[in-house]
């Protein structure tokens, strides 16, 4: 089966988290570009995706920019590149009422628990409009701390069963290291496949997602779930060799 299509998580699979990509990362990135389309779907928001992709790749052919699909803040929210410029094709974006109880909710249910930490790097909620992020040690928090901070995972999932039972009417899901992300339910990675689907007219099975949360409660799960093809990895040096292959098989699955 044909790959025409390569979808990537963003943290911990193309960039260390909250950073920029690796220009290995970026040098295999756009060899793949020039041969498939390539859709990043990540928990961040728009910004990240300039610092950490776009500033990086540097690209100026347009040819290049209509072959990829950003999809920021898990799916929620579509952008293409057209006349010059990201265009945003849908944003899922949730009402006053939905954020309003989403940060009260997580809040509240992040300091029962204990999980409210009094220093941090930048603020711990964050709206981003389609998405509301809890992250525990701050938006900047250095990858080391981030990593020593809920090495199992457990802390992660009690905040996010505690939070998704107030929340019946969203989505709540575990999201990098250190955060959760709510957002309108059923949209997630797995709707943002669709779309791509829409968007292209390439059907799933010749479809390829790549990203280190497969595990089921890790927010690249959905896109499993739906029966995508997929490839786990733990860091952006397994990327580059997953695409490297990919490369050498011309895409053969």
């Amino acid at each position: 089966m044909t790959t025409q299509l390569v979808a990537f998580d963003l943290d911990d699979t193309l960039a260390a988290s909250k950073s920029p990509m690796d220009p290995e990362m970026a040098t295999v990135l756009l060899r793949l570009l020039e041969v498939a389309e390539v859709c990043i779907i990540s928990g961040g928001n728009y910004a990240q995706f300039q610092n950490q992709v776009l500033r990086v790749l540097d690209i100026d052919d347009e040819q290049l920019l209509a072959r990829l699909h950003l999809m920021p803040t898990c799916g929620t929210q579509y952008l293409r590149f057209e006349q010059g410029a990201w265009a945003q094709r849908y944003a899922e974006v949730l009402s006053d009422d939905q954020k309003a109880r989403a940060l009260e909710s997580v809040e509240r249910n992040a300091q029962a628990l204990g999980y409210w930490e009094s220093d941090t790097w930048g603020p711990i909620l964050e709206d981003r409009g389609s998405q509301i992020t809890f992250s525990a040690l701050g938006q900047q928090a250095p990858v080391e701390a981030k990593a020593a901070w809920d090495a199992d995972g457990v802390k992660k999932g009690a905040l996010r069963d505690a939070v998704a039972l107030e929340l019946l009417d969203l989505e709540v899901r575990s999201g990098g290291s250190t955060s959760i992300d709510i957002t309108k339910r059923g949209v997630d990675k797995a709707y943002g496949m669709n779309k791509l689907v829409e968007a292209t007219g390439i059907p799933l099975e010749n479809m390829l997602f790549i990203g280190d949360r497969l595990d089921e409660g890790g927010n690249d799960y959905p896109v499993k779930a739906m029966g995508v093809r997929c490839i786990a990895v733990h860091g952006w040096q397994d990327t580059v060799g997953v695409v490297t292959d990919l490369l050498e098989q011309r895409f053969a699955a």
